[in-house]
This record gives structure tokens, C-alpha cells and sequence, in this order.
């Protein structure tokens, strides 16, 4: 499989093997007027396999989105063939309005306008926990 590099836009790498379509889908790349590559288990040194989206613009990628669903990801904005800047990202401390809380009887789940908040309580495990009601987000 050949897939051409970009002149100007974005390359998520280093995504674990099958996240890259979530990751799709919660940045909305369905909605770009641009090319956008999904490439799915390629084999990695590092990882064994991985996923890969390359995105042929330039735009403002939620960061915490990236980072909650595949720590370690990393992020590369290439301007005229070049990679001009690399972010690596981890998992976030705090996400808002990325998941959603479970508990019926949390105060988000009554009230509209309250923001789903989660932080992350234990690194290792990856759990993030409502500040609300303290529910474990799945």
C-alpha cells in the first residue's frame, strides 16, 4: 500500500492499532472538504501495530481527545513537506464534555447546561472519574 505524503496539514501517528476511526469520528473528520487517509494496523517496531491519520489541512485538533483515547500518540504539523513541529500527548488531567457521565443520578444528567467534567484519577489504569458524583467513566 502506497499512501503519498502531505505538503500541509497534520499526521497522527503512533495511534494504538484500531482507535484511529474513533478517533475519526469524535474529531469530526467526516465533516472536512479536504483529504483525510485512515490507515489501520501497520507494523511498528515500537508498538507491534499501529494506526495512522493523516489529515491534508492544517486544523485545530482537540488535543484531550487524542490523548484519552491513545495516550502516547503524537502529533506532527507539516508545512511544505516538512514537519516543522511534533507534540507528544498523554493522557489529559481533566477532560470536559469528551465523555459522558453514566450515573442517572448524577446532577449532569438533570441539568442541561452543566458541563460533563472528568479527571483523571488514576494514571496507570487510565480512570477518570466524574467531579460530580465521583462515577468511573467507562
Amino acid at each position: 500500500m502506497n499512501v503519498d505524503s502531505i505538503k500541509n496539514g497534520i499526521v497522527i501517528d503512533h495511534i494504538i492499532a484500531g482507535k484511529a476511526m474513533q478517533i475519526y469520528e469524535m474529531l469530526g473528520l467526516d465533516k472536512l472538504d479536504s483529504s483525510v487517509a485512515v490507515i489501520m494496523n501497520v507494523p511498528s517496531e515500537k508498538m507491534g501495530k499501529k494506526d495512522i491519520i493523516k489529515i491534508d489541512k492544517n486544523i485545530e485538533v482537540d488535543l484531550n481527545v487524542l490523548g484519552y483515547i491513545s495516550p502516547n500518540i503524537t502529533v506532527d504539523i507539516v508545512e511544505n513537506g516538512h514537519v516543522t513541529q511534533k507534540k507528544h500527548i498523554e493522557l489529559p488531567e481533566e477532560l470536559t464534555d469528551i465523555i459522558v457521565c453514566r450515573n442517572p443520578r448524577c446532577i449532569t444528567s438533570t441539568e442541561q447546561e452543566i458541563h460533563h467534567v472528568f479527571r483523571l484519577t488514576d494514571r496507570e489504569k487510565g480512570i477518570y472519574r466524574c467531579i460530580y458524583c465521583d462515577t468511573a467513566a467507562k
